[in-house]
């Protein structure tokens, strides 16, 4: 594959870090991380592989929902940095190839903004419409909460306006009315501001949300709001035409599929696959891949253009709501049996690493399945090095507790205090004292050291990303193997999801004359039988990948 095929839509084969500025790296002592800190240990992410940098929301806030709340969205949290600062690490992560995208949180702005304030003080304000707003709630307001440990309705009352308010989420986020131009227009302004700062795209906070007009005034007669999501592409396409927009979509399979677009993929560049990673956990559980391959083969296509985003976890809870009640009860039993490892009752507040028994072999099986499906691979900080959640943070903080660097005080996060820290460092099994990157660095069995190589070899294979992805059948029930083939290449992966030894014979070609498989994470190659088929050994939570070459093929191998 040639370079100029893919440098235009480079989220193809990107390799995307999620960081949350406030927890990664404090330059000053206050014991909030900053976006200083972040340029401080850029050559960490270059290190790594990453390509693409996604920064949790640095705006203006009173951080009552780490930073979703948002006061100013042309702002830069004076706490984090100033406008400078984040030209400043843009610039030195485009040194290091590595683009900046950042979250768009437009669904909803906290209550202390000034479009709020103004708007709950008159209904002459002109920013009264930007909301939503009724004189009664509808007797429907007690479904589909969010947050149901937190809220008991979609609507809250406000003394001061002499209304209720739609908020989706927390009351002290009211939503936006996407309904209104005047809205539609800002959200666009706001987004020509950041590409002009030298962002490469935006991570777009709760999708359908944003999209959701059904608390507005004459909904009905509303036009489609995918209608607007094209406009926003286009938008985006007009002002930086190698931008992208990534989707946070949690619903089935056919209803993401449109949000990407028509055959032209002229929505979403890239959605998370929710529904992929759900079943992920369920074959963990089972220590068997069938819901996995099952949710491969349900997947949608994209358009060429497009691409899914797969990954172990993100930054919010580990949400399993797309699983039956027994399926969920199923995977809280084998990583999650006690309540406080559980939210509201749909998901998990924890990490991969203590959810495995900290099994390093296993670790770096799902690691290595994360790299070889087909998408984007999504990584978010800490897990590199196989960080825990730390419990005694409330809700999804959880799993944002301070990236572990050292084994020096507060992890090498931070010279402050540990009482003043943004958030507490993980103790015990997990602590800095047994999981960090200085000690990772040294040990080439780390897992560190191991997700270093399965990037490289990532963006080695551009069939992984690009290509097409054929599940490969076998009479090996805890083993899942497919092939990937793009253009003149071959990719087969296998992967034990059993704690047992186990053989398996795949079928990769048609014909294995003059053909062998090479290994790409071990050394050695194995030639292929005359009827093209491959016999493996798999060791308990093996993980292979293997290019098919020829006598003439000429791969860096």
């Amino acid at each position: 594959m040639r370079l100029t095929e893919t440098a235009d839509i480079w989220w193809k084969n990107a390799v995307v870090y999620c960081l949350d500025v406030e927890t990664f790296f404090d330059t000053n002592g206050d014991g909030c991380g900053d976006l200083r800190g972040v340029g401080q240990r850029i050559d960490h992410l270059a290190d790594l592989g990453v390509t693409c940098l996604w920064l949790m929301p640095f705006y203006p806030s009173p951080d009552r929902d780490d930073g979703y709340d948002i006061t100013d969205f042309y702002g830069v949290d004076p706490r984090l940095g100033t406008h400078g600062d984040l030209v400043e690490l843009i610039t030195l992560a485009g040194d290091r190839g590595i683009r900046v995208i950042a979250d768009l949180v437009v669904n909803h702005t906290s209550n202390a903004h000034p479009w709020f304030q103004s708007a709950r003080a008159s209904r002459q304000s002109p920013y009264r419409g930007w909301y939503v707003w009724r004189d009664e709630p509808p007797a429907d307001q007690h479904e589909g909460i969010v947050f149901p440990d937190q809220e008991t309705s979609l609507w809250q009352y406000d003394d001061e306006a002499g209304q209720y308010y739609l908020h989706r989420f927390y009351k002290y986020q009211p939503d936006l009315d996407i309904a209104n131009a005047e809205v539609r227009e800002e959200i666009q302004r706001v987004m020509g501001f950041w590409l002009q700062l030298g962002l490469s795209g935006f991570r777009v906070d709760a999708v359908p949300f944003l999209l959701d007009t059904t608390g507005a005034e004459d909904a009905g007669n509303l036009p489609d709001p995918h209608d607007y999501l094209r406009d926003l592409r286009a938008f985006l396409d007009r002002r930086h035409g190698q931008a992208m927009l990534l989707g946070e979509v949690n619903l089935p399979y056919p209803d993401v599929r449109r949000f990407f677009g028509d055959e032209d993929g002229d929505e979403l560049t890239m959605c998370f696959d929710f529904i992929g990673m759900q079943r992920m956990y369920l074959s963990l559980a089972r220590n068997d891949p069938a819901e996995l391959v099952k949710s491969l083969r349900q997947r949608p296509a994209t358009t060429e253009e497009s691409q899914w985003g797969t990954f172990v976890r993100n930054h919010d809870e580990l949400t399993l709501d797309k699983l039956s009640d027994d399926e969920r009860q199923e995977v809280f039993d084998a990583f999650g049996p006690e309540k406080e490892m559980q939210l509201y009752g749909r998901g998990l507040r924890r990490r991969l690493p203590p959810m495995l028994g900290n099994d390093q072999a296993r670790l770096k099986m799902v690691y290595s399945l994360l790299f070889s499906l087909p998408g984007t691979p999504v990584l978010f900080y800490g897990e590199e090095i196989g960080m825990g959640e730390n419990l005694a943070i409330e809700g999804r903080g959880a799993v944002r507790s301070p990236m572990q660097w050292t084994t020096g005080p507060n992890g090498g996060f931070s010279t402050a205090d540990p009482e003043h820290l943004t958030a507490p460092v993980t103790e015990g099994e997990f602590g800095p004292e047994h999981v960090n990157v200085a000690a990772q660095r040294r040990d080439p069995d780390s897992l560190l050291n191991w997700i270093k190589l399965l990037v490289r070899r990532y963006r080695e294979c551009p069939e992984l990303s690009w290509g097409e992805c054929t599940i490969l059948e076998h009479n090996a029930p805890a083993v899942m193997a497919h092939r990937s083939e793009y253009e003149d290449g071959a990719i087969v992966t296998a992967h034990n999801f059993g704690a047992e030894a186990t053989e398996v014979t795949l079928g990769v070609a048609g014909s294995g004359v003059g053909l062998r498989a090479v290994d790409l994470l071990r050394d050695g190659s194995t030639e292929l039988a005359e009827n093209g088929s491959l016999t493996l050994q798999l060791e308990p939570y093996a993980s292979r990948w293997l290019r098919i070459v020829g006598p003439g093929d000429r791969y860096l191998i």
